[in-house]
């Protein structure tokens, strides 16, 4: 047989160290600059759509471009469409948290990249991932029915969505197999609670999940009960669909509600729940944060009669996106609808039953090592420092909400239970009513406040309608904001709104 002389390939390494540490100093830097300068950009994008697709090539570069290039190009096309979600003027939504502790976590676990679906995948990812989901559970003075140490446990999803999906399917299996009848019967008979007040994503994983849209029951609340979920609305609620042989399935309590930071009543909830026999999830996205407070622990009495927690360190603890973290009264609940076995995967650690094997507490087979970013923000900031940034914003709020009480031209409209405003300009304030009611000029008035103050580029916030009452939802949260941004936000409400009263 002949030799072959096969030419060797003049391939770049896509993981040179060295190249490596050159270009990463280079990203740090530009990331360090934009931290830097953020307050000069406008905090929403101000972009038409459509402009980030008619300036990009149509075609992918065939040969490799330096990072110098991209950097430029980010710049120059990335930066103007990013709304600027860490600016300190930034008020919308919920905030989106950032830190440098979590920042370098999330550098290492990239730089690891591992793919821990099992223990035997990654046991460090595993086991670190317990650890921290323990270290939570005893900041937020978790019942110890959601430990590793009895029948529960711990568990990072990306979203509470994802959460949200994963509960209703163990739930949903649970209840069908209780019933043993046809699935398909029994399917269509479940039924999902919450209140008007409970996040649209809840809607989201009902659908994902197959219960039928006509069996959610949204219970309207009032302003008189603070937006709470009322205990009496709910129990009616559930009994006439008994009557009508329908199954109470699922009912999600929240602490800390989107448009108002409501919280919900969990200890006569949770009973309710348990006397027909449904799943009780407690949705804590945005307020779970604040509970490492003992002032704001109160809010999760009653946390010892649901099935299942969770709360976004995203939003509020320091920690970059998607980070949210999850906890069920039995773990088993959650593997026995979300497992798999297949012969790839088996090994010895995983036939022994004493490793968790994560694929089976979540929808994905792979999983990021979200662990590491949590681990290094709590070590990098300790629990004073968490608590000292949470206590930061909730001042900051309450002196917001006392400039704005300290003016008859504006109207706090429901009470603050965190970090979040929300108010109007008042009825009271107008001298004349061009066209319907007060409320009615008011909310016109009020939204035109919001646009005319978003517009300046230099805050943002969003709103929400309540009882058919539009409020503007000033969200404290920020990592960059301090004490200047919010006087800077005051003053620039009182100028707009002065503007728009004299017309």
């Amino acid at each position: 047989m002949g030799s072959h002389n096969i030419e060797p390939l003049n391939m770049m390494n896509p993981l040179d160290p060295e190249e490596f540490r050159r270009q990463a100093h280079l990203v740090v830097d530009f990331i360090a600059d934009y931290y830097s300068n953020i307050e000069q950009y406008p905090v929403c994008s101000q972009v038409e759509p459509g402009y980030l697709t008619k300036t990009m090539p149509k075609s992918a570069p065939l040969q490799p471009e330096p990072i110098e290039t991209i950097l430029q190009d980010v710049n120059k096309h990335i930066i103007p469409g990013i709304t600027h979600w860490l600016s300190p003027g930034f008020f919308g939504y919920f905030p989106s948290s950032a830190s440098t502790g979590s920042f370098l976590g999330e550098m290492l676990l990239t730089g690891f990249n591992p793919v821990g679906f099992n223990w035997l995948a990654s046991p460090a990812a595993t086991e670190l991932e317990m650890v921290v989901m323990e270290w939570l559970l005893k900041l937020l003075q978790l019942p110890e029915s959601f430990s590793f140490s009895s029948d529960g446990g711990g568990v990072i999803h990306g979203s509470t969505c994802e959460s949200f999906v994963c509960t209703l399917v163990a739930a949903r299996e649970k209840k069908l197999n209780q019933f043993g009848t046809s699935r398909s019967d029994t399917l269509g008979k479940l039924v999902v609670y919450c209140s008007d007040q409970t996040h649209f994503s809840l809607q989201k994983a009902c659908q994902i999940v197959g219960i039928n849209l006509n069996n959610i029951r949204s219970i309207k609340t009032t302003m008189s009960m603070n937006f709470q979920l009322s205990p009496d609305a709910l129990t009616m609620a559930v009994e006439s669909d008994v009557r009508a042989g329908l199954i109470p399935l699922y009912v999600c309590f929240t602490v800390g509600t989107t448009p108002t930071t409501a919280v919900d009543p969990l200890l006569i909830l949770s009973e309710i729940a348990k006397r027909f026999d449904m799943w009780a999830h407690v949705d804590a996205a945005y307020a779970g944060s604040a509970c490492i407070c003992p002032e704001f622990r109160h809010f999760l009495d009653g946390v010892e009669g649901v099935n299942s927690f969770s709360f976004n360190l995203h939003k509020w603890f320091l920690t970059t996106q998607q980070c949210c973290c999850l906890w069920v009264k039995d773990r088993t609940d959650l593997t026995k609808a979300l497992s798999t076995n297949p012969e790839l995967l088996k090994n010895k650690a995983s036939d022994t039953n004493k490793v968790v094997d994560y694929k089976d507490w979540q929808i994905a087979l792979g999983r990021r090592f979200r662990a590491m970013k949590v681990w290094m923000v709590i070590r990098s900031y300790g629990v004073i420092g968490l608590q000292e940034h949470i206590r930061k914003h909730v001042k900051l709020a309450k002196h917001f909400e006392a400039l704005l009480a300290a003016d008859n031209k504006f109207e706090v409209v429901v009470p603050r239970n965190f970090a979040m405003v929300c108010f109007r300009i008042s009825p009271f304030a107008l001298a004349t009513v061009a066209n319907g009611s007060s409320d009615e000029e008011s909310n016109r008035l009020t939204q035109a406040l919001l646009e005319s103050l978003n517009g300046s580029g230099l805050v943002y916030m969003t709103h929400a309608m309540i009882e058919g009452i539009y409020v503007i939802r000033v969200a404290i949260g920020a990592t960059l904001t301090d004490e200047k941004h919010v006087n800077m936000l005051w003053e620039m409400v009182q100028g707009h709104v002065s503007g728009l009263l004299a017309k």
